[in-house]
């Protein structure tokens, strides 16, 4: 008795979330928009600054992502 494999199930791969470029991408991004967020803890900033600053840091992350994939693709 062979095992065959079914021609319609589909193989396991790996989604774009998964991958460990995008990864490191989400991360950077991430990185970049806390770090705002804790300059801006560190000089005392209400809590409605701190949160544009993550929100400014992450778009800032963005968009220097973007630079960095376009500068090497």
């Amino acid at each position: 008795m062979s095992r065959r494999r079914d021609p319609d199930r589909r193989s396991p791969q790996s989604s774009v979330l998964t991958s460990p470029s995008t990864r490191t991408g989400i991360a950077f991004i991430l990185l970049v928009g806390l770090s705002c967020g804790l300059i801006a803890l560190h000089g005392e900033a209400s809590l409605t600054g701190i949160g544009t600053a993550i929100g400014v840091g992450l778009v800032a992350g963005s968009g220097l992502l973007w630079y960095l994939y376009w500068i090497l693709g």
